[in-house]
Formats: structure tokens, sequence, C-alpha cells
């Protein structure tokens, strides 16, 4: 007998796939503590990228999402820090438009009295239940005189990004 129809898990279709995923990277260094990272930012523009769904929207550094869902959202950074330095790069959240955020994500690249770059990644879960309301930014900080997170315009020397997983929860 034949079955026409779409499998159910829980209400949502099995095997729907991946319907967001974009990635924006930095295309020049950040020397200083910035909070939210804004400047220096643009969507991954190689020959072989190509983002899916409607994208991640930028402003001001503030990262809005184009549909419900719960989603992967992360940073890969090339830090090199100063000696006896310890560079932070975090990711926030808000739930309310920006009224309060919840640091979900830090990492850390020290160095000590010798100087050597390295990378960091490091992700979270953000369940977007409101589209209007739940937002992400990416931060800096901890810098000492020479420090700095690598950026460059031609590749993914420090990027983010973003991956719908599934529903909201």
């Amino acid at each position: 007998t034949n079955i026409i129809g779409t499998l159910q898990n829980n209400g949502s279709a099995l095997a729907s796939g991946i319907t967001e995923f974009d990635m924006y990277r930095l295309t020049s260094s950040i020397t200083s503590d910035t909070d939210p990272i804004q400047s220096n930012l643009e969507r991954v523009d190689d020959a072989t990228f190509s983002k899916i769904g409607t994208g991640i929207t930028n402003s001001s550094g503030i990262f809005s999402f184009p549909s419900t869902g719960l989603y992967q959202v992360g940073h890969i950074g090339q830090i090199y820090p100063a000696a006896n330095d310890t560079v932070t790069f975090n990711i926030y959240a808000t739930a309310n438009d920006g009224g309060a955020w919840d640091q979900i994500v830090q990492s850390n690249f020290a160095n000590g009295s010798s100087r050597s770059s390295g990378k960091v990644t490091n992700f979270s879960l953000v369940n977007v239940t409101d589209v209007s309301n739940v937002k992400v930014k990416f931060t800096a900080g901890s810098f000492n005189s020479g420090s700095e997170i690598n950026g460059a315009t031609d590749f993914n020397y420090t990027c983010f990004f973003f991956m719908r997983v599934g529903d909201s929860q």
C-alpha cells in the first residue's frame, strides 16, 4: 500500500535538513576590548561559499535570526596575545532585545613570557523562540598592548557561524 504524507517526530518532520546556515568573518584585526564586535565584519564571500536560507542579519554587531529554531552559534578565532596576556573571545545572547545579555561562551588564549598565536573554537545552542527578541553578539576583551584577534578579508582567520539544527524547544 502506498502511504502519502510526512513522517513526524513529536510534530517535526524527520530528515528535514538544515534550513539556515550562515557565516561572517572579521576582515581586520581587533587590538582592544570590543563590545560588541561591530566593525570590519562581512558575510563570507569566497567563490565556494553560499549561505543556506535567508541568512543572519547583522546590525552594528547585533546578530538577528530569520526564523525561530534551535541554532548552533559559534566562533573560530585566531588569537595572538602579547607576552603574559590572556585574550578572551565571547558570545552573549539576549531574549529581550538587548535588555539583558547572558554570556553563553568564553574562549581564552594566553601566552607566557614568549609570544605565539593559536586558534580557539567554541559554540553553544541558542533557542530562538522570538526573532524580534532573541539575538546574539560577540565580544573581545583583556587586551594588553600588542595583543590581537586576527582578521582577514580573503579567508576565515576569525569567523562566526550560525546553523539552525532544529525547531524551537
